[in-house]
């Protein structure tokens, strides 16, 4: 089989991490909407365009940079974060966090759509097209389905780590009692850095491969990339 050229990595990775990351931020905008804070909604957030959501660095220049440190191997990124005011909310611990699992839960969604193209939808359409023009296409359009599904299921799960900013804080925010939700939310301008530094020593990738791995292995039938 033949080799991707540059185009084809580009184009197989980038337009699954883009998807993802720009539906994950209006998924958030989104359930905030329905919820009684218009704030993205009014700031024009709720659109599918994601030059309305790019981050210079978190959108660009970080993807490039794993790209072309990698090989092309991996590529990741994020975009601006939609804002929210809770102080629009009903319930705003409960609505932060309902929120919050809206990104993670549109990036499962997102997987399993992934997925069921991957797996169902491509072996049924081979039969309609001419098979120079499916060998043409089928592979770099299997490649994408398949980042589509590590990608966002890769997103989603971290996403849920219960570390601020993350979404899982949010969640973790509403379940304790206000005393103990502040002094856990004191938490949130060293997430970053306390991010970084489990990346650096390995103990992120330790946390959440247990619960990435058999979610790939199902979605992938066992065959991971």
């Amino acid at each position: 089989m033949e080799e991707l050229t540059l185009i084809q990595k580009i184009a197989v990775m980038a337009l699954p991490l883009i998807f993802a990351i720009v539906l994950h931020e209006v998924a958030h905008g989104w359930v905030a909407n329905k919820l009684g804070d218009h704030t993205a909604r009014d700031m024009g957030r709720l659109t599918l365009n994601p030059i309305s959501h790019i981050d210079l660095f978190g959108t660009i220049i970080m993807p490039l940079m794993l790209f072309i440190l990698t090989n092309g191997k991996m590529l990741f990124g994020y975009a601006k974060p939609v804002p929210i005011n809770p102080y629009n909310f009903r319930n705003p611990k409960k609505d932060m966090a309902l929120s919050a699992l809206a990104g993670p839960g549109i990036n499962m969604i997102m997987a399993i759509f992934s997925a069921f193209a991957l797996r169902l939808v491509m072996p049924a359409a081979e039969g309609f097209f001419p098979k120079q023009a499916w060998d043409w296409f089928s592979f770099p359009l299997s490649l994408m389905f398949g980042y589509g599904v590590i990608i966002n299921v890769v997103l989603g799960v971290l996403n849920l780590v219960p570390i601020p900013p993350l979404d899982g804080s949010r969640v973790v925010y509403w379940l304790l009692p206000n005393k103990q939700a502040s002094v856990y939310y004191r938490l949130e301008p060293y997430g970053t850095l306390i991010l970084m530094l489990l990346i650096m020593f390995g103990a992120l990738g330790k946390i959440i491969s247990p619960i990435i791995r058999p979610l790939l292995s199902l979605l992938l039938g066992g065959d991971i990339m």
